[in-house]
């Protein structure tokens, strides 16, 4: 019996913000995704995927940055006539998931600078409130990956982008890099920030009534850190 190619949960990208990417969906991806959302999966075994994942999106991440020509001499005496990166980057966080992958853009990008952001609900207002952050000095001048595993309703990541939009960060040069995210996340926060570019790794069916991703994974922050 052949293989099945086609995902169980992509929503279809046509019914999606044009400035949504997300990696291939191939057989290989959906089953680092099997295993992920598996609630049987070793903690170990989590890692070790969801890491596999998180540097799959970085890769796709950096295709989106731009380029200047750039020409260097090779060992053979011979001129490549190439392309380097056009500016600075950095990633900035969202505490606490968005931790677990600063890793990967680590081993992807050397000695890449990393900001740290952390929003949680105001028990009064009910909305998204900065609780901390510390970012690069000069984050203005910089490309910025947003990290955050999950987008579910997109009131953290649209909190966050308005923190770094304060801070001197033009929208367009904002990427946001998550794993999972939801139809109706996504809807709302490209609505908001339409220039804004969005990787993810997969998109789920939507969310339920308590505003869970479904199928989703879990808490990522809870089975990335707990045993």
């Amino acid at each position: 019996m052949a293989a099945s190619t086609s995902p169980t949960s992509q929503t279809h990208p046509a019914s999606l913000p044009p400035s949504v990417f997300t990696l291939p969906q191939t057989a290989q991806l959906e089953a680092l995704y099997t295993i992920i959302r598996d609630k049987t999966t070793s903690r170990g075994d989590f890692l070790f995927y969801s890491d596999r994942i998180i540097r799959l999106l970085v890769e796709e991440s950096l295709n989106h940055l731009p380029v200047v020509p750039k020409t260097v001499e090779t060992p053979t005496g011979v001129t490549y006539e190439g392309v380097g990166f056009e500016g600075k980057i950095c990633g900035v966080s969202i505490l606490r998931a968005g931790e677990a992958m600063e890793a990967g853009l680590r081993e992807v990008c050397r000695s890449v600078r990393i900001g740290k952001i952390l929003i949680q609900r105001d028990e009064e207002t009910a909305l998204p409130k900065l609780f901390y952050s510390k970012l690069p000095e000069d984050i203005a001048s910089r490309y910025v990956l947003l990290l955050d595993p999950m987008l579910a309703t997109g009131g953290s990541a649209m909190k966050a982008v308005e923190i770094l939009e304060e801070q001197g960060v033009p929208e367009e040069r904002i990427i946001f890099i998550n794993l999972i995210a939801a139809p109706e996340g996504l809807r709302r926060f490209c609505g908001k920030f339409p220039s804004l570019r969005v990787i993810t790794g997969w998109i789920d069916k939507g969310l339920n009534e308590k505003s869970y991703i479904i199928p989703g994974l879990g808490d990522f922050g809870e089975r990335r850190y707990c045993e």
